[in-house]
């Protein structure tokens, strides 16, 4: 039995003590099924010795005074046990679990395999409760259409959804999988282990892997913003003003963030300063676009934004992600305007809501397009972005047209 001890140990993330307490109240179980009741039983086990002793506790009576087998036991038969007992003290008498037959055996192991599966389920919940944001690593074991089944090298089962998943991420049988802990599920105390790729916390554990000032704490990252497998903006900043935090996150020649990039299937990874100037962080979160100005309304956390006409692309990005991202990052709703020259006119979107639909406005100005002449000066691939109907489209450019017209 102590061989066994140390298999659970191993096998079952359960331990020695652990697994002393399961077995006595298996045992205690089943003595109760069989008795009555366990109150006047003792359960020894023997870990050191790989056995386990069961003594009844029974009170000597004159013989043939027996009223309960159970708690009481005739002078003769108690003088056996201990040759110097006398009426009303107690005796106990050694059971021997093995005499009690096939019955007795199968019912204490189906009990002791149920009590192991429920220890092995709460030890399992507890232990990636624990490890809820830290990386993992799994072997990819089966692959559905909706999501993955990985297993660790405790052979643990995690699984990854499909949203979990970045999205160019192509998995076969065998393959070893990098994630962290999204969450675990126990709604019927079955415990299952979500693990994720497109977190952002995945993003942040990579860093601390690769970048050692992090690890040590003497670079912070301060937010992070990612559109998974495509982009993400990583802001970080040093407490040490003779390390450069961008430029040991980069690594030379960008050594340490080519792994990042790799392991993230080519996300395109932005590292900026942090800085609690409000202005300042949207400029850098906006880069490569350069900004003219910036006018910001606190209590509504929004930002509207100038650049020359030629910044506006580089600001709003492929898709509109360069925006996006820096919203998501620095907390404001960014709206992006063309610097006007001398003498050139413009008017914003929301003075045309009596003629153009809200959403239509709203969708615009996601894009960064809040001007009447942003949106006639923009680009036919950033206006399919918007995914308007062909009529849609001709009504708002007429419109738009005929107020500079006039």
């Amino acid at each position: 039995m102590v061989d066994r001890f140390a298999e659970f140990k191993e096998l079952k993330n359960i331990d020695k003590t652990t697994m002393i307490s399961v077995l006595e109240e298996s045992f205690r179980k089943v003595l109760a099924n069989m008795f009555g009741s366990d109150e006047n039983f003792d359960v020894i086990m023997n870990p050191d010795k790989g056995d386990c002793e069961i003594y009844q506790n029974l009170e000597v009576v004159p013989d043939g005074e027996v009223e309960n087998k159970v708690t009481q036991i005739g002078l003769t038969e108690a003088r056996e046990i201990d040759p110097e007992c006398e009426i009303g003290e107690d005796v106990a008498k050694q059971i021997f679990f093995e005499k009690f037959g096939r019955r007795a055996i199968l019912t204490l192991r189906q009990t002791l395999q149920t009590k192991i599966l429920d220890l092995q389920k709460d030890a399992l919940y507890s232990k990636f409760k624990e490890m809820e944001g830290e990386i993992v690593v799994g072997e990819v074991h089966q692959i559905w259409k909706r999501e993955l089944l990985l297993i660790d090298d405790e052979q643990n089962e995690l699984i990854m959804p499909k949203e979990e998943q970045i999205p160019s991420d192509y998995f076969h049988k065998g393959d070893m999988v990098r994630a962290i802990v999204k969450r675990v599920d126990n709604p019927t105390g079955n415990p299952k282990v979500i693990v994720s790729r497109t977190d952002e916390r995945f993003l942040r554990r990579l860093f601390e892997q690769e970048v050692p000032e992090i690890h040590d704490g003497l670079i912070t990252i301060k937010a992070v913003a990612r559109i998974p497998g495509d982009r993400a903006k990583v802001a970080v900043e040093s407490y040490d003003d003779r390390i450069d935090p961008v430029g040991a996150c980069v690594g030379v020649k960008g050594s340490r963030i080519h792994g990042i990039v790799r392991e993230l299937r080519n996300e395109n990874i932005d590292v900026i300063n942090y800085t609690q100037n409000p202005q300042l962080f949207i400029q850098r979160a906006l880069s490569p676009a350069k900004v003219s100005s910036i006018r910001l309304n606190e209590e509504e956390r929004k930002a509207e934004v100038f650049l020359h006409p030629d910044e506006v692309s580089l600001a709003i990005g492929k898709g509109g992600s360069n925006i996006r991202l820096a919203s998501m990052l620095t907390g404001y709703t960014i709206d992006v305007y063309r610097d006007l020259e001398e003498g050139e006119e413009d008017i914003y979107l929301d003075e045309f809501r009596d003629e153009i639909d809200d959403w239509v406005i709203e969708t615009l100005k996601d894009l960064g397009l809040g001007t009447a002449k942003a949106v006639l000066n923009a680009p036919k691939e950033m206006l399919d972005q918007a995914d308007f109907e062909e009529d849609t489209v001709k009504h708002l450019m007429e419109v738009l047209k005929a107020e500079f017209e006039e």
